[in-house]
C-alpha cells in the first residue's frame, strides 16, 4: 500500500546488491507502430485507476552505515495526480541496444520506477513495446495483467482489484517427491561453473524457440495413467532443458561429476551434491488475480543433472510445480515478520548463502499469453520476451516468454556475452536432443 513499508521481499530486491533491480517484459508486434499520443491515449485509458503506477520508491534515510542500515525500510510514496504520459516514450534502439543501455541504470528517485518504450524491431516490418521497472514495484504477473489491458480486447484495469492484497490465503507448490521434499530455507547444494568465456560483466541474449521442435519435446513423455495421460507442459519441458544444460556445464568442467548420484562419496547430507532450480512461483489465489505487486514465492526444485537421457530429466521434472491453496502457517507468517524488521541485518546474514552459486546456480522463469489472436491497435502480437534482473554472480537467469505464436528464451548471466551465448546454444542443443528423442 502507498506509504507503507516494502514487505520483505520488495526490501531485498529494493537492496539488490548485483545491479540495478530492473526487469521488464517487451511485446514484438508486427506492422508500424502506433504513434505516441495513441500510445499515450491507450496507457490513460486502461490504466488511469492505479494507484501503484504512481508510486514512488522511497529509500531509508541516513547513510548506508549504522544503526539505520540494519533497520531502516524502503517505503512507497504516492505521487497524486501523477501523469502516466510522462513514463512514455520511443527510442531508436532494438531491445538488446535499450538492455545495455537502460536495465544497468537505475530510475530517478522522483518519479515512478517503470516505463514504456516504443523500440525498433528485431526484424523489418515489426516494433517493440518494452515495459521496464524496478521489480520491487511489480512482478511478472502484474506486468502481464497491464499488457493485457492494453490489446484491443482488454479494458480499462480496477483500482480496487490492483490494490487486492493475497491474504493469509496463498497458492504455493505442492510438497516434492516422496523421499525428497523441499530443500530447507538455507540449504545449500552443488554449484554449477558457467564456461566462463570472456570478461565477468553483465550480460543478455535472445533466441527464438521454433515451435515444431517445443511440440515435439512436450511428446517425449506422457503423464498420468493410460487412458487420461498429458504431454509433458512447456514448464516441465523449460526446467528438463535447463537441467540439461546444467549436467552439459558439469559434464565439461569435471566429466565424471554430472553421473555422480547426490550421495556419492558417502556425503553425509544427500542435498550437498544436488543441483537446486530457483523458481518464482506467483501466490495469488484466484480471487485476487488482479493483484498489482510483488506476489510470488522463489521455491527451488531438484535439477537432475545425473540423468544422461533427456527423456528421463523430463520425467523427473513432471509434477515439481504442481500448485495447491492452503492457509499461511503461523511459523511462516513468525519468520517473515521478524526478518522484516531488521532488513539489513537479515538480508547480510543470508546474502552469503542465498546469493551463492551453490544455492541456485540458474534460475527458470516462465511467464506466458495463451489467448489467441492478441492485437495491440490492430497489430498483431508475435512474440513476448522477458529481461529478467542481472543474477547473482556465477549464476544463470533463463526466462521463457510465451503467446499463442511462440516462445523466446532469454539468458542473463554476470559472467559476459559470451557464456549468455554459449548457455543459450547448449539450450537449444538440448532442446532439440528432447524433441529427436520423441519422434
Amino acid at each position: 500500500m502507498p506509504g507503507s513499508h516494502l514487505p520483505l521481499m520488495e526490501e531485498g530486491m529494493a537492496r539488490w546488491p548485483f545491479g540495478p533491480p530492473n526487469a521488464g517484459i517487451a511485446l514484438d508486434l508486427a506492422g508500424a507502430p502506433p504513434s505516441l499520443d495513441e500510445l499515450r491515449a491507450l496507457v490513460e485509458e486502461r490504466w488511469k485507476a492505479l494507484p501503484r503506477l504512481t508510486q514512488t520508491l522511497v529509500a531509508p534515510g541516513g547513510a548506508r552505515t549504522g544503526l539505520a542500515w540494519w533497520t531502516g525500510r524502503h517505503r512507497w510514496a504516492r505521487r497524486d495526480g501523477h501523469d502516466l504520459a510522462q513514463q512514455i516514450d520511443s527510442a531508436d534502439l532494438t531491445l538488446r541496444d535499450a538492455v545495455r543501455q537502460w536495465f544497468h541504470t537505475p530510475f530517478p528517485a522522483d518519479r515512478p520506477p517503470w516505463s514504456l518504450h516504443l523500440l525498433r524491431g528485431a526484424t523489418d516490418g515489426e516494433f517493440s513495446l518494452l515495459f521496464r521497472m524496478h521489480h520491487s514495484l511489480l512482478d511478472g504477473r502484474s506486468l502481464t495483467t497491464l499488457l493485457r489491458a492494453l490489446f484491443d480486447d482488454g479494458g480499462p484495469l480496477d483500482g480496487a482489484a490492483s490494490l487486492a492484497v493475497p491474504g493469509p490465503r496463498r497458492r504455493t507448490v505442492r510438497p516434492g517427491p516422496a523421499g525428497g521434499g523441499p530443500p530447507g530455507l538455507l540449504t545449500t547444494g552443488r554449484a554449477v561453473p558457467l564456461p566462463h568465456r570472456g570478461p565477468r560483466e553483465p550480460a543478455y541474449t535472445v533466441v527464438r524457440l521454433r515451435a515444431d521442435l517445443l511440440r515435439a519435446a512436450r511428446a517425449a513423455v506422457s503423464v498420468g495413467a493410460e487412458g487420461s495421460a498429458r504431454p509433458a507442459t512447456t514448464n516441465e519441458v523449460f526446467l528438463a532443458t535447463v537441467s540439461g544444460v546444467l549436467r552439459a556445464c558439469l559434464s565439461a568442467s569435471d566429466p565424471d561429476s554430472a553421473s555422480a548420484p547426490a550421495s556419492v562419496g558417502g556425503d553425509r547430507d544427500p542435498d550437498a551434491r544436488q543441483v537446486w532450480l530457483s523458481v518464482p512461483v506467483d501466490e495469488r489465489p484466484d480471487d485476487c488475480a488482479e493483484f498489482l505487486g510483488n506476489a510470488f514465492a522463489n521455491v527451488r526444485v531438484p535439477a537432475p543433472v545425473t540423468l544422461a537421457d533427456p527423456a528421463a530429466r523430463l520425467t523427473a521434472c513432471t509434477g515439481l510445480l504442481t500448485t495447491v491453496t492452503r492457509p499461511r502457517r503461523t511459523a511462516e507468517k513468525l519468520v517473515e515478520g521478524t526478518l522484516s524488521a531488521v532488513p539489513g541485518a537479515a538480508l547480510a546474514l543470508a546474502g552469503g548463502k542465498i546469493f551463492a552459486p551453490a544455492y541456485a546456480p540458474a534460475a527458470c522463469s516462465y511467464v506466458h499469453l495463451r489467448e489467441q489472436g492478441q492485437t495491440l491497435a490492430g497489430r498483431p502480437l508475435r512474440h513476448l520476451t522477458i529481461v529478467p534482473m542481472v543474477p547473482p554472480a556465477d549464476t544463470a537467469t533463463f526466462a521463457l516468454g510465451g503467446c499463442a505464436k511462440g516462445h523466446t528464451l532469454s539468458v542473463a548471466t554476470n559472467s559476459g556475452s559470451q557464456d549468455a551465448g554459449l548457455l543459450a546454444e547448449a539450450f537449444l542443443d538440448e532442446l532439440t536432443q528432447l524433441a529427436e528423442g520423441a519422434r
